[in-house]
């Protein structure tokens, strides 16, 4: 066994069997009484976490036309809630251990299917508010669903991660999708076919009810991680997290109207970007597991970044005749960065304390740096009047996250540790 494949085996096991030194109850009746309600309770939960985000874009050139957003205006639109990922991701583990993280989950799911009605019903400011309220509640409740999938279903973390994975890009895949003609068959009613997704969020809640009669384990022990900020590891692997986010919500804010502004009905449009993401759903568990064949992750990072720049030029400036080709091969190369993002954080930490820290830092600093993306395509649009010079938008990005990608993926460990507190 490679040194590396022997770090990574370890990992693994050390997250796979956090319970037994982390903050969960130890020596304690089993924690989920039903796990099939609790299952399915995390596939609808996941399943919301992107159709707040991918719903708007399809139809972001008539909701602009409607309410007279600039250009500008819709690029902050795109951006805000992606901004809320990151600014709001530490109140996750404040509210967790006040209320509980089953609580909080269903609370924020309530806050979720608030914000989605805000933004389709009270005009430009509730379009701005509402965005505002859902992209908070989704970085929320982002943090907490990992947690709960390593606490209750420890032995099966890595296929439930592959299934909540999964879940997230379907949710966005169907929102992407179905969102136009659903608001074609409401009388063409932007409103109506934004609105339409707080009903999977209530449904959500009512199927996630049941788990918070139930205790889960309390939190007795508590660690501390030194030096994180201080560590260049830890940057490269958020930045490489927060540089292929952006790509991934430039994708989802502007994809749909790039192919417009390209001769693509709304429709037309927002299928591809659904196809595109489905597409995701293949490479996303077939990365990580081929990265951790070899050495380190450096190739694979190259790799899924260079498929990702492909599909998104090909989409910019390709001839339509091909534009099915070039979003599977986004689809390959966004669903592997963002899995390959996930696999750095745990393969850089030594432990799983280590690990939960690394990953509050590369989500909460990496999303508030892939909100910039969205708005400088916005702003770029808006001088230009064309799509044409977003292209160098894509490159300095693509290019700054393979830079990062290839610190973050070599065979190192960021140099901290955890001690009790």
């Amino acid at each position: 066994m490679n040194p590396e494949t022997k770090r990574t085996t370890e990992l693994e096991e050390l997250l796979i069997d956090a319970e037994a030194d982390d903050d969960v109850v130890q020596h304690s009746p089993p924690l989920v009484t039903r796990p099939w309600l609790l299952l399915l309770g995390l596939i609808l939960v996941a399943l919301n976490l992107r159709p707040a985000l991918s719903s708007l874009s399809p139809l972001l050139a008539e909701v602009s036309n409607s309410l007279g957003l600039s250009a500008a205006k819709a690029g902050l639109l795109t951006t805000l809630p992606v901004l809320c990922l990151g600014l709001f991701a530490p109140m996750a583990p404040i509210l967790a251990r006040r209320f509980g993280a089953e609580r909080v989950v269903l609370g924020i799911l309530l806050t979720l299917a608030g914000g989605i009605i805000l933004r389709s019903s009270f005009g430009e400011v509730g379009l701005f508010a509402g965005s505002l309220l859902a992209g908070a509640s989704i970085g929320i409740i982002g943090v907490l669903l990992p947690g709960i999938v390593k606490r209750d279903f420890a032995k099966q973390a890595g296929a439930m991660t592959g299934v909540y994975t999964m879940a997230l890009c379907l949710g966005a895949a169907l929102a992407a999708g179905s969102t136009v003609p659903l608001s074609r068959y409401f009388g063409d009613s932007w409103n109506i076919g934004l609105g339409f997704w707080m009903l999977p969020a209530v449904v959500a809640a009512l199927f996630w009810l049941p788990q918070v009669g139930h205790k889960h384990g309390a939190h007795r022990v508590a660690y501390r991680v030194k030096g994180l900020l201080r560590d260049p590891l830890a940057w490269q692997v958020t930045l490489y997290m927060g540089l292929q986010s952006s790509l991934a919500y430039i994708v989802f804010g502007w994809l749909p109207s790039i192919l417009i502004g390209r001769g693509l009905t709304a429709t037309q449009a927002g299928l591809v970007l659904s196809g595109s993401v489905i597409v995701q759903l293949a490479s996303s568990l077939a990365a990580p597991w081929l990265a951790t064949r070899g050495k380190d992750q450096r190739l694979a990072i190259v790799v899924v970044m260079l498929l990702t720049l492909g599909g998104l030029f090909g989409c910019l400036y390709a001839p339509l005749d091909g534009l099915w080709g070039w979003a599977i091969l986004l689809g390959l190369g966004q669903g592997g960065t963002f899995s390959l993002a996930l696999t750095l954080i745990v393969l850089r930490s030594r432990d799983a304390h280590v690990a939960a820290n690394l990953s509050s830092m590369a989500q909460g600093v990496g999303y508030t740096l892939a909100s910039l993306g969205p708005f400088a395509v916005g702003l770029v649009h808006d001088w230009t009047g064309g799509w044409g010079a977003v292209g160098w938008i894509f490159a300095v990005i693509g290019v700054g996250a393979i830079v990062a990608g290839l610190g973050a993926g070599r065979a190192l460990y960021v140099g901290v540790s955890s001690e009790k507190v």
